[in-house]
């Protein structure tokens, strides 16, 4: 195994270790000492590799957004063809899998907002773009909206642990948000209901 290799997985195992802190402790609890013991990398790896906490966080950061492009790709390729708007629904999609994983990927936004938030600074510009894309595919742009902040409330509620939802009301709430036809159709109505009201 060349060096490059090896320099990759001990990345990859210490980003788990520090999602799986941070599940369970918190940013409070993401030391070098807590990674180490975590990983099983010496402290002196994680140097080698992060330099800093916030070298950690970065790299957690980076790691999400990875996984949450993976997450819509794959959303896309199975769903998108048939959805109006695929971005949203795969917004939606990368907020239902976000709770789902057991040591979420998202807890790394969480623990920037804390640490630093400027560290979230590059994901603002990211999420101008991805709204200038509902905004194109959007046939009614405040229903796409409140359906997209919607998915997101409920996945951060969940991942900070004030969430009141059952595991299956979550769940058919999410089922709800990435159905079109539910709400492409009350847009109808509202349309006819304004028709007759004029």
């Amino acid at each position: 195994m060349d060096n490059q290799t090896r320099s990759e997985i001990s990345r990859r195992k210490a980003i788990d270790a520090a999602l799986a802190i941070l599940t369970r402790e918190g940013v409070g609890g993401l030391t070098f000492d807590s990674l180490s013991r975590e990983s099983g990398i010496s402290k002196g790896g994680l140097l080698h590799q992060f330099r800093t906490r916030q070298g950690v966080l970065c790299a957690l950061l980076e790691y999400q957004r990875q996984q949450f492009e993976q997450i819509a790709r794959e959303y896309v390729a199975k769903e998108g063809a048939s959805k109006a708007e695929p971005t949203l629904a795969a917004q939606i999609a990368i907020y239902r899998e976000s709770i789902n994983q057991p040591h979420s990927v998202a807890r790394a936004v969480l623990a920037a907002l804390i640490e630093s938030p400027n560290l979230l600074d590059e994901m603002k510009s990211a999420d101008e773009a991805k709204m200038k894309s509902l905004q194109d595919e959007a046939t009614d742009l405040d229903l796409s909206l409140l359906r997209y902040f919607a998915a997101s409330g409920l996945a951060f509620h969940s991942l900070l642990g004030m969430s009141p939802l059952t595991d299956t009301a979550r769940n058919r709430l999410f089922d709800r948000l990435l159905d079109e036809e539910q709400w492409h159709g009350q847009n109808t109505q509202g349309k006819r209901r304004k028709r007759s009201a004029g």
